[in-house]
């Protein structure tokens, strides 16, 4: 006997709070960047009383942030952990593989494939090239998401405000070589850099004497689901545009598989 339970014995107005604090949650995923409170309320169809308090409650536990500046509230790294674990149930690692690893024949470079987590990225696909050194970035393992190039390439495709939620102050930022952004202000540039290129790089923040470029892999909402990264000897000859556009072409590839092309 199956013990889920049925629509008949839980019916939505059972539970209308759990109801609401869903569709908060999922409208926000659906939007672009932080919204009003009153935006969630006239859109849902929600009392504003009610609105205010499942977000006092979502903030609590991380999931939803509050941009007081300009009063609207986003999603939090909670819910980025939700992803996280949704990337750990395979899917995405079960579809990135066979391109990640295509791509390591092609380039003869090692390569990997992230997903963001809070702060951090978290490896989910890592091919080794044959004769490259081995990596930091194997399955499981998290990083600083704004010291390596797979977390740059997300980070810049995220809304700015939601960035700022992530990184509000200088306490925000870890270091691992002493290179790298260590300040609100200078991430931003950072970032500034990579929309501008299409593709982010790293040379020496998470390991000295390695350098890698990233691409992020966006979803059919044009949020970053992934990202995927090539890593090479930084005393190597290599053209980084050039291994920038093959794994860009592995991003488009996974882009397409998850649904968004």
């Amino acid at each position: 006997m199956s013990d889920k339970p049925s629509a008949a014995t839980t019916p939505r107005a059972q539970v209308p709070a759990a109801d609401q604090t869903l569709r908060i949650l999922s409208f926000l995923a659906r939007q672009r960047g932080p919204v009003a409170a009153q935006t969630l309320a006239t859109q849902l169809a929600i009392p504003r009383s009610s609105v205010y308090h499942l977000l006092g409650a979502l903030e609590e536990h991380g999931f939803v942030v509050h941009l007081t500046g300009e009063r609207r509230w986003g999603l939090g790294t909670a819910a980025f952990e939700l992803a996280g674990g949704f990337s750990r149930q395979q899917p995405l690692a079960r579809l990135g593989r066979p391109l990640v690893a295509a791509l390591v024949d092609r380039v003869g470079e090692s390569a990997h494939l992230a997903v963001m987590t809070g702060r951090d990225v978290l490896y989910i696909v890592e091919e080794r090239a044959p004769r490259r050194p081995a990596l930091v970035t194997d399955v499981g393992v998290r990083l600083p998401a704004h010291l390596t190039a797979t977390g740059r390439a997300m980070l810049a495709a995220l809304p700015r405000e939601q960035v700022r939620a992530l990184y509000p102050d200088a306490s925000a930022f870890a270091d691992r070589t002493g290179r790298g952004p260590s300040r609100p202000g200078e991430l931003r540039e950072l970032l500034r850099a990579v929309r501008t290129a299409g593709h982010a790089e790293e040379d020496g923040e998470v390991t000295v004497g390695l350098r890698s470029v990233g691409v992020a892999v966006r979803d059919h909402t044009g949020w970053p689901a992934a990202a995927i990264a090539v890593t090479w000897p930084g005393d190597a000859q290599r053209d980084a545009d050039d291994l920038a556009a093959a794994a860009g072409s592995a991003a488009g590839e996974l882009e397409r598989r998850i649904g968004r092309g």
